[in-house]
C-alpha cells in the first residue's frame, strides 16, 4: 500500500549532497516540499531544478523547506547543480537525497518493491519516480501530484496549492477551483449558519451546502 494522504511519511535516514540526514528531523515543525526526479543530468528534471532554485524566497515566505530526491549518487548531484544553475540562472541551495538503493523511491510507492535499476539504465527505467510531495510539520502527506517525464512540473501551482494547505489546515477553511490568494474561501459544510456567522461573520450562501466568505487573515 503507497502512501495516502494524512500517512505520516518514513522516517528514513538518507545521504544528500549536504551530508546524511533523518527525515523526520528535516521537516521539523516546517512544512516541506519532497520532490522527485528519474535521473540526473535529464533536461526536463534540469528545467525544473532551476524553477525551485529561482522560488528560493517564496519557500522562505512560506516558512517551508524543500529537497529533491534522485536515483543517482550525491557526487552527480553535486556536478549536477552546476548545470541547474547554468541553465536555471539560481543555485540551488537545497539538498538532494542520493537514492541509488531505491530506498525512498519504494517507500514513497514511486517504484514496486521489486524494482531494481539496470546496469547502462536510462530515465525510462525510473520514470515513475516524477512526484511532488507536500508534508506538514505533523510529518504527514498532505497533498501528492505525479508526472510524465515529458511534461515539466508547474510550480507556480505547487505554491497555490501550498498556499490553500496552508490556509486550510490554519484557518479552518477549505478552497474552491481555481482560486488564488486574496481571493474568497469555501465554509466547511459541517458548520451551521449560525456557527459560520459566529466563526466567519458575513458570508454568501450560493447553494445550501456552498457557502463563500473572505478568507480569514
Amino acid at each position: 500500500m503507497g502512501l495516502r494522504i494524512n500517512d505520516e511519511i518514513p522516517d528514513l535516514e538518507v545521504e544528500t549532497d549536504q551530508g546524511r540526514i533523518k527525515l523526520h528531523e528535516f521537516v521539523g515543525d516546517k512544512w516541506t516540499i519532497l520532490f522527485s526526479h528519474p535521473k540526473d543530468f535529464t533536461p526536463v528534471c534540469t528545467t525544473e531544478f532551476g524553477a525551485v532554485a529561482r522560488l528560493s524566497e517564496e519557500w522562505k515566505k512560506r516558512d517551508t523547506k524543500v529537497i529533491g530526491v534522485s536515483v543517482d549518487g550525491v557526487e552527480d548531484h553535486k556536478r549536477w547543480k552546476q548545470d541547474i544553475e547554468k541553465a536555471g540562472g539560481a543555485a540551488p541551495d537545497f539538498p538532494i537525497i542520493g537514492d541509488e538503493g531505491l530506498e525512498v523511491s519504494k517507500a514513497f510507492d514511486m517504484l514496486p518493491a521489486e524494482a531494481h535499476l539496470p546496469e547502462g539504465r536510462t530515465p525510462a527505467d525510473s520514470a515513475t519516480v516524477r512526484a511532488v510531495f507536500i508534508i506538514g510539520p505533523d510529518k504527514q502527506l498532505k497533498l501528492s501530484m505525479t508526472y510524465p517525464m515529458t511534461v515539466g512540473r508547474n510550480f507556480g501551482e505547487v505554491l497555490r496549492a501550498l498556499d490553500a494547505l496552508q490556509l486550510s489546515v490554519g484557518k479552518g477553511v477549505a478552497t474552491p477551483a481555481d482560486w488564488q490568494v486574496g481571493q474568497d474561501v469555501v465554509i466547511p459544510a459541517t458548520l451551521s449558519d449560525e456557527e459560520a456567522k459566529t466563526k466567519f461573520g458575513d458570508f454568501e450562501t450560493v447553494l445550501p451546502y456552498l457557502r463563500m466568505t473572505k478568507a480569514p487573515q
